[in-house]
């Protein structure tokens, strides 16, 4: 109430329910069993915490509104923005706040900047400038806009804020996609909630009602009100999670070179005979636990002990594993390294995937790693028809993809995969490779050879998909111009 007795149009942020009292209601009209996990099951890189979902709250309102410590308010560098939230804050503020915005002296993108709250029940109001969205530049973007949450709340555990209300940064006249924009706002508060959650009682997510549906969708992700619910998010994280801050992780750095690739990290004594060497090792980490026997498998079928429908129920469910697994797995490091991206389509309106080879350092990554990537980004892709673009241009020994990897991948992949590409263009293939690919889809995998198209040059390749519906490697423009310019010069001698 206000001294006239009307009922003030704040909220107090401690009367709003929290996430995890959502659940808590639904718990107690459902099943109340004990929940818990095998030992082998794999958990949620954002595990379920009963103390963390207690400082979150969701609410469909005005940020201005709220009565908590701080509110969060999204601008532009000169912190003039005329957008809703900015507006509102401004209206309740009352004009001391542009006076106090004066000597800021303006603020950059994904930094924070703190002035009084002034008319509104909040006592503060920290600034944030959210970064400006272009494709080309998603990377910066979204370090951009991490940096914008991180700086929030640093400054308001540096001033010891108990409780901190956030809009959403990314406004719309900035072009922030809403549904990235929330996987970093949300993992961002995660991480920082899981190192300093005891400086800060609550942090408030106020929403439009357009936004609402979004980070319904995507909080649980992110904070799991249970461990079903851990669970069941787990196949929905995006491939980048950042890293132990919710940072998204800087690529040139990820790669990690190992002097013994295929060894055990830790140093092991060989013992005097070679057979007594301890190799127990191999084949024991969790992708190849996944497998299963392939070809015990087929043996069975062939012995009439395994049906048909039994091995495809089988192979589904260990595909299953492994996209559960390349969905909680961090993969920025593989992502960095633009091997695989989707572009446009082809002249029958099929989905185009480009692979660059010389994008992928086969001897410095973990192909493992590789393959979890090419499930996780291809996996909703393959439910319809698509082809694949695959650049051997100027790859050398240490970019050959061996023929043992090709043959796991196909193995591992769903039926859809397989069904669905309608063609593979090997664009600047050399004689080794032709010969190499001949011999794969001959002996090793079934159905592939007549979907292989060997493409000499680009002008070939353009009679299948337009130039504009291809997104290519400056390298690969190059090499095609110059090799078109040999051929079409005259040889020596010839007048």
């Amino acid at each position: 109430m206000d001294p006239l007795g009307a009922p003030s149009q704040f909220v107090d942020v401690d009367t709003l329910p929290s996430w995890g009292d959502s659940w808590e209601d639904e718990l107690n009209t459902s099943d109340t069993a004990p929940e818990t996990f095998q030992e082998d099951t794999i958990r949620s890189p954002f595990l379920y915490n009963k103390d963390i979902n207690g400082k979150v709250v969701l609410w469909k309102g005005d940020v201005a509104l709220l009565n908590c410590t701080a509110i969060v308010n999204t601008s532009n560098e000169n912190l003039t923005d005329k957008n809703p939230v900015s507006e509102s804050i401004f209206m309740l503020a009352g004009p001391d706040l542009k006076e106090d915005l004066q000597k800021l002296k303006g603020c950059r993108t994904g930094e924070a900047k703190l002035t009084k709250g002034f008319n509104l029940a909040a006592r503060f109001i920290i600034h944030t400038v959210g970064p400006k969205y272009k494709s080309r530049y998603r990377t910066a973007a979204e370090s951009s806009l991490y940096s914008c949450y991180r700086n929030v709340l640093q400054l308001a555990k540096e001033q010891s804020m108990s409780s901190v209300g956030f809009c959403v940064i990314n406004s719309a006249k900035r072009g922030y996609p809403l549904e990235d924009a929330t996987h970093i706002a949300l993992r961002t508060v995660r991480r920082f909630l899981e190192i300093h959650g005891e400086t800060i009682e609550k942090v408030v997510f106020a929403v439009s009602e357009l936004e609402e549906a979004t980070y319904q969708k995507l909080l649980p992700l992110y904070f799991p009100r249970s461990l079903k619910e851990e669970y069941r998010s787990l196949p929905y994280l995006p491939a980048d999670i950042g890293n132990a801050e919710g940072e998204p992780v800087v690529p040139e750095r990820q790669i990690r070179i190992s002097e013994k690739p295929g060894a055990p990290e830790d140093n092991q004594e060989e013992e005097a005979e070679g057979l007594g060497v301890d190799l127990s090792f191999i084949g024991s980490h969790a992708f190849a636990r996944m497998e299963g026997d392939i070809d015990k498998q087929r043996r069975l079928i062939l012995q009439g002990q395994l049906s048909e429908a039994a091995l495809q129920k089988q192979h589904q469910r260990n595909y299953n594993r492994w996209l559960c697994q390349a969905r909680s797995e961090d993969l920025s490091d593989i992502a960095s390294l633009k091997a695989l991206y989707q572009t446009g389509v082809d002249n029958c309106g099929r989905t185009v995937m480009v692979v660059v080879g010389r994008n992928i350092p086969v001897t410095l990554i973990d192909m493992d790693k590789a393959l979890l990537y090419f499930i996780h980004v291809m996996d909703h892709i393959a439910v319809k028809e698509y082809v694949l673009v695959y650049f051997h241009t100027l790859t050398s020994e240490y970019n050959h993809l061996d023929s043992d990897f090709l043959k796991k991948l196909y193995d591992v992949v769903d039926v859809k995969y397989k069904r669905n590409l309608k063609a593979v263009y090997f664009v600047h293939p050399t004689f080794r490779s032709k010969v190499s690919t001949w011999f794969f889809t001959t002996f090793s995998v079934s159905g592939l050879k007549d979907k292989i198209h060997h493409v000499d040059s680009l002008h070939q390749l353009f009679s299948a998909i337009s130039p504009e519906q291809i997104d290519f490697p400056p390298f690969v423009l190059e090499y095609d111009a110059r090799v078109r310019s040999t051929r079409s010069s005259p040889s020596p001698g010839v007048s």
